[in-house]
């Protein structure tokens, strides 16, 4: 078993298509770790059922075009195990340990809980699985006995629940689980893109750039991206700090200091901003969208049983610490 330090994070595959937010803020993060850290990149199957329980049809094949995208931005299975949460039992058979001794109110008070149960109805269900989502996330992370687990300054609190559940475990049965350190990208311009219309980038505002999209499509998204309302013509000033489009620029132009100078000075249209930015991603990605276009079901899938299988005999490993240490065995 490898000796190296290990590092595990993953995605939940809510949609089938990850975008240009989800490669700044976690794919090449990843990509940098690999480097000189065995990585265990999983998609969370289990956990996108919190939203997708009456569509869990989709989750599998949302899976399978996530892991695809994982792969295509680099992702080594050489090097990395690339897995599906779902195929590896022992996440579901820790959270239920780890569940027996984590108190419903640690749970009821998590920051997201309450976010996406503070306008809900008498009639609507909240599910077991949404306020034991940081169960199951400890799980997920525990397993492995990480050096580190990524993750940026704004989740960061959230994997303190992760530490109090393994020290509480510690004291009773215990030192099984080592400690963890948040691993954060400094790189703030990169953790938090923008989306297309300045909200957050995200999925269900359609305000996204995605991974896999052709170059026409990115084209035309960038189209209709939001700049600086008060830039009628080319030679009003434009404010490029609240402009999306020049946000992009400052990601993947070696020139945006300069363009934001002339944007600011009114010397450059948001037409020809759009078109270099368009050109620019464009040729960004096409390394990646090269990558995933060859890449067949077969392919993912042989990809991905080798990833869990890696990944389930660390994690069986560890499960048997777990069950002697609670006397179980």
């Amino acid at each position: 078993m490898s000796t190296q330090k290990r590092i595990l994070s993953g995605m939940r595959s809510t949609n089938p298509r990850l975008h240009i937010g989800n490669y700044e803020g976690a794919l090449r993060p990843w990509l940098k770790l690999q480097e000189d850290h065995k990585m265990y990149c999983m998609v969370a199957d289990w956990h996108a059922l919190t939203e997708l329980q009456d569509e869990p049809q989709d989750v599998r094949k949302n899976a399978l075009e996530v892991a695809k995208d994982f792969v295509a931005a680099g992702i080594d299975p050489s090097r990395s195990s690339v897995f599906i949460q779902s195929d590896v039992k022992e996440h579901a058979e820790l959270s239920l340990l780890l569940g027996m001794i984590t108190g419903v109110g640690k749970l009821e008070r998590n920051p997201t809980y309450k976010d996406k149960t503070s306008d809900v109805t008498s009639e609507t269900m909240i599910s077991y699985g949404l306020l034991g989502y940081p169960v199951l996330q400890s799980a997920d992370i525990l397993l492995y006995k990480p050096s580190g687990v990524p993750v940026g300054k704004d989740q960061a609190p959230h994997l303190e629940l992760t530490r109090e559940i393994a020290r509480s475990f510690n004291a009773k049965f215990g030192d099984v689980f080592p400690e963890f350190v948040n691993v954060i990208d400094q790189d703030e311009s990169r953790s938090k893109v923008p989306g297309l219309d300045m909200r957050k980038m995200s999925k269900s505002y359609d305000n996204c750039i995605y991974l896999s999209d052709t170059p026409e499509q990115t084209a035309k998204r960038i189209k209709s991206a939001f700049t600086t309302p008060s830039k009628i013509a080319k030679s009003d000033p434009g404010i490029p700090e609240g402009c999306s489009v020049c946000q992009y620029l400052k990601l993947y132009s070696p020139d945006w200091e300069k363009q934001w100078d002339e944007d600011r000075r009114g010397e450059r249209g948001c037409s020809q901003s759009k078109n270099e930015l368009t050109e620019l991603i464009n040729e960004y990605f096409r390394p990646m969208r090269e990558r995933r276009a060859a890449l067949s079901d077969d392919d993912i899938l042989d990809i991905l049983k080798k990833g869990s299988d890696e990944a389930r005999e660390f994690a069986a490993a560890t499960m048997d610490e777990v069950r002697r240490a609670m006397r179980l065995v």
